[in-house]
């Protein structure tokens, strides 16, 4: 265990900075909408999507040592951090306790922020959708689909001058 709980230790670090990075670009998206910065936003898009590939890594090596450790303490390979801290050596279940705790409460913070960015970037895709149907009279309006999209609809077939005459 002298190698394995160290290794644990680091990986929940590890996750845990990853998660604080996918906060900050989630707050910079943020900041993006408000200024309404369309270029930023769609780059900030790449970073999101590219950091949820960094997470889903430092989760599966996380996962992997605390199977790791599971096993050496004769417990399920499935066993959760509230069956593997309780039996760890003193010196580290406080350790191990926090290092869960604030991982847990960062990836809710990553969650609420995500919902939050999702629903300023379907804000600002509703008002858009508003200007053109102002703009090009005849635009068909927006309808979702049972999987809750918003089908993609051509322009009308006359041009805009047509329109505006």
């Amino acid at each position: 265990m002298n190698n394995l709980l160290p290794n644990l230790i680091e990986a929940l670090r590890e996750e845990l900075k990853q998660y604080g990075e996918m906060l900050a670009l989630l707050d910079q998206q943020q900041d993006f909408v408000m200024q309404r910065q369309a270029s930023d936003i769609l780059s900030s898009v790449a970073s999101i999507n590219a950091q949820t590939g960094v997470i889903a890594g430092a989760r599966r090596e996380r996962e992997q040592r605390q199977r790791h450790i599971a096993r050496l303490l004769e417990l399920p390979e499935e066993a959760g951090f509230g069956a593997i801290t309780p039996r760890l050596p003193a010196d580290y279940q406080p350790l191990m306790q926090a290092l869960v705790q604030e991982n847990n409460e960062l990836l809710v913070r990553v969650q609420q922020r995500a919902r939050l960015n999702h629903l300023l970037l379907n804000h600002a895709v509703e008002l858009m959708q508003h200007l053109i149907n102002a703009i090009v009279p005849g635009a068909s309006p927006q309808t979702y689909d049972d999987a809750g999209r918003v089908p993609a609809t051509g322009l009308p077939q006359h041009s805009l001058y047509e329109a505006v005459g």
